[in-house]
């Protein structure tokens, strides 16, 4: 019965929350608002700034991330969200690396900034971070995350058995279960986010094939050092012909001339 009762609450505070995305028009089951959002990323950011060594201290790169990152949200329908986007090149010089926190944190270490070759290689990695945070997959996560851990929690309470040991592995089985639901939920994230730095870098005017080339880029690391980006993020091979795909839907005549490469 307490099983019961976890997971019908679970399932109601989770389903009982929607909200429609107005940059991308999904339905999403979120708890928290975006001021919360703003909050939760500032919190994080020195914390995280300081796992890469801190931020970057020779101001020209640090403004240039923060240049090209600006120009994407003042052009762009990122531009008409309430998030407060900050730009944050970080001073680790061997770890490959872009994310983004709630609410408009984002970051590129300079190991990975050292290997793009133009502003429109940039745009490509900061407008998929951008993506993220106006798709709002971390507030999105959040949520799925307490549904599932209430879900689980119940599947735990109501296989569990102190006296019979092999009962474990049920429980076990179930904490598996929720994990993989958050890897594929995370991936289809990636692949959201790839699509939206597409559209947003474009209405900011920089060429989106630039991604393409960002993605060999991310190809040629792979050999090197750490690449704490394929960790989270889908291996280029498997990004390189969705973004072909919504490049086509944004330029279906073709890309044109005079975009920022």
């Amino acid at each position: 019965m307490i099983a019961g009762a976890i997971a019908v609450i679970s399932i109601v505070s989770y389903y009982r929350t929607t909200s429609v995305n107005p940059v991308t028009g999904d339905k999403q089951h979120i708890t928290i608002t975006p001021d919360q959002e703003i909050a939760l990323g500032l919190q994080a950011a020195p914390e995280m700034e300081q796992q890469y060594g801190g931020e970057d201290a020779d101001p020209k790169r640090a403004g240039e991330v923060q240049d090209v990152g600006n120009s994407i949200v003042k052009n762009s329908a990122a531009g008409t969200t309430p998030y407060k986007f900050q730009f944050h090149l970080l001073a680790d010089n061997q770890t490959i690396n872009a994310f983004a926190l709630p609410g408009g944190q984002v970051f590129i270490t300079d190991a990975l900034l050292s290997r793009l070759k133009t502003r429109g290689q940039l745009a490509g990695v900061l407008g998929h971070e951008i993506g993220h945070v106006v798709a709002r997959h971390s507030a999105a996560h959040m949520a799925k995350a307490q549904l599932t851990q209430g879900l689980t929690g119940a599947a735990v309470i109501a296989s569990y058995d102190p006296n019979n040991p092999s009962s474990y592995r049920n429980a076990a089985f179930a904490m598996l279960i929720s994990q993989l639901i958050d890897l594929k939920f995370s991936r289809n994230d990636e692949s959201e986010a790839d699509a939206l730095g597409v559209r947003l870098m474009s209405q900011a005017h920089y060429d989106p094939r630039s991604m393409l080339s960002v993605m060999e880029v991310l190809k040629q690391a792979g050999g090197n050092g750490s690449v704490d980006f394929f960790s989270t993020h889908p291996s280029p091979d498997n990004r390189e012909e969705k973004i072909k795909q919504e490049i086509q839907q944004v330029y279906p005549k073709g890309v044109p001339s005079g975009l920022t490469q």
